[in-house]
């Protein structure tokens, strides 16, 4: 069985999904297969994929599922996946050619059970690393502890055991929504789990215009039960009050979106929640004020 399953979840992306493809097929470790979750693509995504399949370059597994946002092909790949590792690539990104050696040659030598994965570099096409670095000393580290204790920035690539992934919940889906933001599963497993540091670039990101990146004000107010579920979470896990508090802040906001009246009752914290209030408001206000503004242009 192969080592490691990179994955992507897609939805009308075969304008770009090539670059992807062709990343992995010049992959230096062939240890690896390629799982695309297509998520209700009518852009010729499953023909394209199917050629790629003939070709037998690489190892591809396709599955196709109703259109339900990124959130819900992580849920359906975590179900599918049966490799020791996997990494979620998405359409718009590709691999350095020696990305898969890096991570398998790092998880035989370092990986072992106590340890949920590995973080790893992301950077731009330039070359450019995306933020910091991981210090020479920075061994392992919990993703919350990587941006708050440590103070270090930027995105990095997330490397899980598919065991470790598979303990936890799965993201919620909130009818009439299509995006939960991914980065609230880290600080669950944050909670049990550390993580090996890679300090090589595993995925060069590439952020287009139709990207959620570009569109995140736009989505908050399309999919504010999700953004919510994600603030509750990092108000609960995330090591720096500053983080909490900031998330509580975003859940006012995200509450008055809603219309949810009881969201101080509902919410983890309620105290700092009830002083997030005001703070809740004024982004809400100020939120309003960026999409009319863009409305306009």
């Amino acid at each position: 069985m192969k080592k490691l399953t990179v994955f992507t979840p897609t939805y009308n992306r075969a304008y770009c999904l090539g670059d992807l493809y062709e990343s992995l097929c010049r992959q230096t470790s062939g240890d690896f297969l390629w799982l695309v979750i297509d998520d209700g693509s009518s852009d010729g995504t499953a023909a394209l994929v199917a050629e790629w399949m003939e070709e037998g370059k690489i190892e591809i597994r396709y599955h196709y599922k109703e259109n339900g946002g990124m959130h819900t092909g992580y849920n359906a790949a975590y179900e599918l996946i049966d490799t020791e590792l996997n990494m979620c690539m998405d359409s718009d990104d590709y691999c350095p050619d020696n990305a898969v050696e890096l991570i398998v040659d790092c998880w035989e030598k370092l990986g072992s059970d106590q340890y949920a994965g590995i973080l790893a570099l992301d950077c731009l096409k330039n070359g450019e690393v995306i933020g910091d670095r991981f210090p020479e000393d920075l061994k392992e580290t919990t993703v919350g502890d990587f941006y708050w204790i440590h103070r270090l920035k930027g995105d990095k690539k997330l490397i899980y055991r598919t065991a470790v992934v598979k303990k936890y919940e799965r993201y919620p889906e909130f009818q009439g929504e299509k995006f939960v933001p991914i980065f609230c599963m880290p600080f669950r497993i944050d909670q049990d789990y550390k993580m090996l540091t890679l300090n090589e670039v595993v995925c060069i990101v590439d952020y287009r215009e139709d990207g959620s990146t570009k569109n995140i004000v736009q989505s908050y107010f399309k999919n504010a039960k999700g953004f919510n579920y994600a603030r509750t979470v990092r108000m609960r896990y995330s090591p720096s009050f500053r983080d909490r508090f900031r998330n509580a802040i975003h859940y006012v906001s995200g509450s008055i979106i809603a219309k949810n009246k009881n969201f101080v009752f509902e919410s983890p914290k309620r105290m700092m929640t009830f002083f997030a209030v005001p703070f809740g408001v004024v982004l809400y206000a100020y939120l309003q004020y960026l999409i009319r503004k863009k409305k306009k242009r």
